[in-house]
């Protein structure tokens, strides 16, 4: 391959992964809003500040600390070398690619903390859940990242190739982003406790939904960069697929049709079905059929749906946006499906196995309850991780923020 070829490839690679990482960061305004669609007014301001202060600490400790735990690279050199990196190597032309990579998947890395903000929504500290999600986007993360689609997942997925026949295939994250996000945010939800007038007397008391068309702009948003989050995962350009554009679509719509017809034309179930569709897929979007993608996506949003009465009516979790059964409960179902649609004998592309993906899903949940555990469990024995009775009815905005989602109302 001639010098010319292969500069205009490492071109196009560069290129490639900066539009995936900026489709991906747009998704953030999209948690960002369907927070604060969700939330009471007294909350809102809260919800953007958080979601933009997790990102800017997950850049950095990923940066520093995630990505080279989860690939071995340092970019602890002189800017001259950082811009040939390529793979670890110093490759002349290679365009920064390797911090283009960092920068992609940070944009995964920061989805934890985002996940995790709409569960511990209302009655959450400020910095003590700044100081969690960096340690889950600068250590907890980047160490599951790494056993799966990093520099240790030789031995881990040799050994699950060992058992089920085949490597756990999570090709765009159900399993390592989606799931471990929404089961960190399991024991934190429930060492903060429930919010005040949540349940009375052991009664759900409903706390509606403060602005739909916020809620489904967040839900637009979120489905638009979805679609670099699935297809720029091929992470070059060689790579891009129009089969996992294309599930993803299915998968979506799947999860919008499923969630109109179960949850009888509720708003904020459907534009949330469309997420859980998308989440679903994003495991075998590479393997599976389109038909296959719109059943995945389907259930996916089936069990957001009764996964989220379940939680909160039966027990009585108090998950503001259901984050647990959203993230995480449909996260490892796109993990397990993947191992069931996407056989031959299902129109898939065969490779994948049930076993396997059962493993590695599995696998997700316990290292992240046991993270989650630890991490909360420690920050709420030394510094606290809810707001005092006051603050809470106050509101999140005023006591932390001291200013509202509308100051003009408060001077007229």
């Amino acid at each position: 391959m001639s010098s010319e070829v292969v500069a205009v490839q490492q071109s196009a690679d560069a290129l490639f992964l900066m539009i995936g990482a900026v489709m991906i960061f747009t998704m953030h305004a999209g948690f960002a809003f369907l927070e604060v669609g969700t939330v009471r007014v007294k909350n809102q301001v809260n919800a953007l500040s958080k979601i933009i202060t997790d990102w800017a600490v997950s850049t950095v400790v990923y940066f520093l600390i995630g990505f080279p735990i989860a690939y071995g690279i340092s970019f602890l050199k002189d800017a001259g070398s950082l811009l040939q990196l390529l793979n670890g190597d110093l490759i002349a032309g290679a365009r920064g690619f390797d911090l283009l990579h960092c920068f992609f998947l940070t944009t995964f890395a920061a989805c934890i903390p985002a996940i995790i903000s709409g569960g511990i929504a209302e009655r959450a500290k400020f910095w003590p859940q700044v100081i969690a999600g960096g340690i889950f986007a600068g250590i907890a993360y980047p160490i599951y990242e790494s056993v799966i689609w990093g520099q240790n997942s030789k031995f881990f997925q040799g050994w699950i190739t060992s058992v089920g026949g085949a490597a756990f295939h999570d090709y765009a994250g159900s399993v390592v982003v989606h799931s471990i996000g929404g089961w960190l945010a399991l024991p934190a939800v429930i060492l903060l406790g429930q919010r005040i007038g949540r349940y009375i007397d052991g009664k759900s008391q409903d706390i509606p939904i403060s602005n739909i068309p916020f809620l489904a702009l967040g839900s637009w948003i979120l489905a638009i960069g979805w679609f670099g989050f699935n297809v720029m995962s091929a992470q070059d350009f060689e790579g891009i697929s129009g089969l996992v554009a294309v599930n993803s679509l299915f998968a979506m719509v799947g999860g919008i049709l499923f969630a109109l017809i179960f949850s009888k034309n509720d708003p904020g179930f459907v534009h949330n079905g469309a997420l859980a569709g998308l989440i679903a897929i994003c495991s075998g979007s590479d393997v599976v059929h389109p038909f296959g993608a719109f059943f995945i996506g389907g259930i996916g949003a089936l069990i957001f749906i009764f996964g989220f009465k379940f939680e909160t009516e039966r027990l009585k979790i108090d998950d503001v946006l259901g984050v647990w059964p959203l993230h995480g409960v449909t996260g490892s179902w796109g993990g397990i499906a993947c191992g069931i649609f996407g056989q031959k004998a299902l129109g898939g592309m065969g490779g994948v196995s049930f076993i396997s993906q059962f493993i590695g899903t599995v696998s997700a949940i316990g290292w992240a309850l046991a993270v989650s555990a630890i991490v909360y469990s420690a920050l709420k024995a030394t510094v606290g991780i809810r707001l005092s009775g006051d603050e809470e009815e106050r509101g999140a905005d005023l006591s932390i923020h001291q200013i509202g989602a509308y100051p003009e109302q408060r001077i007229r």
